[in-house]
C-alpha cells in the first residue's frame, strides 16, 4: 500500500516540475518577443541588421546595468509613447553611433 502512496507522490511532484517548467517556456517565449521588437525597432530607426540590433540592445543592457529584457522593454514603450530615459537614450544614440549609419530620430545634433 506504502509503495502506490509513493508512486503518486512522485507522479504529483512530476507534474509539479513540468507545470513550472511549462510556466518558465511560457516566459522565456514573452520575453523573446519583447527582444524581437526591440531589435526590428532598432533595424527600423537606426537602419541596422538585426545582428547589429542585437548588439545595439546588449551594449545598453551592459552599460546601463539593465536586464536586456527589461531594457527591450523600455525601447518597445518609447515606440508607443514617445519618452525613454535620457541614460536610456544616451547609450542607445552611443551603441547606435558605433554600429549604425544614423542618429536616433528626434535625438539633438
Amino acid at each position: 500500500m506504502s509503495e502506490g502512496f509513493a508512486d503518486d507522490n512522485r507522479g504529483v511532484d512530476r507534474v509539479l516540475e513540468l507545470q513550472e517548467e511549462v510556466q518558465q517556456l511560457k516566459e522565456a517565449v514573452v520575453s523573446q518577443a519583447v527582444v524581437d521588437q526591440a531589435i526590428g525597432m532598432l533595424v527600423a530607426l537606426g537602419r541596422v541588421t538585426s545582428e547589429q540590433g542585437w548588439t545595439v540592445l546588449r551594449e545598453v543592457s551592459q552599460h546601463t546595468n539593465i536586464k536586456l529584457r527589461r531594457v527591450a522593454e523600455l525601447i518597445v514603450l518609447w515606440g508607443r509613447e514617445g519618452e525613454i530615459s535620457s541614460e536610456i537614450r544616451s547609450e542607445l544614440e552611443e551603441a547606435l553611433d558605433r554600429h549604425g549609419p544614423t542618429q536616433i530620430p528626434g535625438a539633438p545634433r
